[in-house]
């Protein structure tokens, strides 16, 4: 249904992803689904299920909202620093 992915480098470090996804399940219920990790290694995942659009959307942009204050940017916005 809907991804947001966001983007997190610094010097002398790795980049960094974060991934929130708002999509059905298989039982026809809404899943937010959040992805995070260093890029090209293994990723960490948490899914929480909801029975209704609003409260999963909610959800989804809270982490959001965390993720970016943490430093991550949007993929479209975000600026490598050499």
């Amino acid at each position: 249904m809907s991804i947001c992915l966001l983007y997190r480098q610094r010097k002398a470090r790795r980049a960094r992803f974060y991934r929130v996804e708002i999509a059905y399940d298989l039982f026809d219920n809404i899943a937010v689904m959040s992805e995070w990790g260093i890029a090209g290694g293994k990723a960490s995942e948490a899914r929480t299920t909801f029975s209704n659009l609003r409260e999963a959307s909610l959800e989804a942009d809270r982490r959001r909202r965390r993720a970016q204050r943490r430093g991550y940017a949007r993929l479209d916005r975000a600026v490598a620093v050499v």
